[in-house]
């Protein structure tokens, strides 16, 4: 059997792109290809996975199952998609369906678990054996890894992180912003792209993306620094919880907040006075993969 024929197929479906890849038997990519998702449209999402894995096999023959990160989670009671921000998906048989259109076997897992696997397996994580990895992007999830085994949980929620509400909350915090899952306050409404936008505008009035603030607090605007310093101590708040449930070796952190240099130095200087310990060890890590972790990690959802 050739190297190419031992290499498996990753998928990552997204609320905007599906990414594909193959990884070969040593890790490295034999084809990766993405394409933009269909929005809204359940039959049009399972045609586009099926055209992407398709040309994914022509690109570097696979004898092997898929494994498909979702931005959601299968329902142990019903088999159907739940918790999803692609919401076309909820309630929908994603699994039994893919299955039955590819003609081979398919493993589904949330992409946040997918991405946590990835960096604990052979990413900024490689090495330790517990691995709590978050993305800060669109919206908030994480993934907890153990011994390289993605934890799921018996309610398939495990890493829900995101929906709980941000933890010490000061009064003008509370209740917090409205949530898309209907609760108020919860930590994506605060740490995720569009909740750090909004913090800046209810504080200043200014519209301005992610990125740009962030552009201008390294340029040393003072409102934008302002915002930027609430942000750590609440992700410092909210990471603190972590620790002091699960006290993992290593964080990881993907998304597109991710890049944020300041993170890496100021959370950990943060989040003593949360943990209740009396040192704190716990690393602090950007993604080695950056936005393909979640592809490779789906891809490795198949020992």
């Amino acid at each position: 059997m050739t190297e190419t024929s031992l290499c498996r197929i990753g998928i990552d479906l997204g609320g905007t792109k599906i990414e594909g890849v193959a990884l070969a038997a040593n890790g490295d990519e034999a084809a990766r290809i993405r394409i933009d998702a269909p929005r809204d449209d359940y039959d049009k999402t399972l045609a586009a996975i099926a055209a992407l894995i398709d040309d994914i096999a022509a690109a570097a023959p696979c004898a092997v199952p898929v494994g498909i990160g979702i931005p959601g989670a299968i329902s142990r009671a019903t088999g159907l998609v739940k918790n999803a921000n692609s919401t076309w998906l909820i309630g929908q048989p994603l699994h039994r369906d893919l299955e039955t259109k590819l003609d081979r076997p398919v493993r589904l897992a949330n992409d946040a678990n997918c991405f946590a696997l990835s960096e604990a397996t052979d990413g900024s994580a490689a090495g330790h054996r517990s691995v709590f990895g978050i993305i800060l992007g669109t919206g908030v999830g994480a993934g907890l890894v153990l011994n390289d085994t993605p934890i799921e949980g018996r309610n398939a929620i495990a890493g829900e992180w995101g929906h709980n509400p941000l933890p010490w909350p000061s009064p003008d915090e509370l209740p917090g912003p409205t949530c898309y899952c209907g609760k108020q306050g919860c930590i994506e409404t605060f740490l995720s792209g569009p909740g750090l936008a909004a913090d800046h505008q209810r504080a200043t009035g200014a519209t301005l993306a992610p990125a740009t603030i962030t552009d201008k607090a390294d340029r040393g605007d003072a409102v934008c620094c302002e915002t930027l310093s609430r942000y750590t101590n609440r992700l410092a708040r909210a990471l603190a919880h972590v620790i002091n449930i699960l006290d993992p070796d290593a964080i990881v952190v993907g998304g597109g907040l991710s890049n944020i240099a300041a993170l890496y130095d100021q959370v950990p200087q943060c989040w003593g006075r949360y943990v209740f310990s009396d040192e704190v060890s716990t690393l602090l890590l950007q993604a080695q993969h950056g936005d393909s972790s979640g592809v490779r990690g789906a891809a490795r959802l198949w020992p």
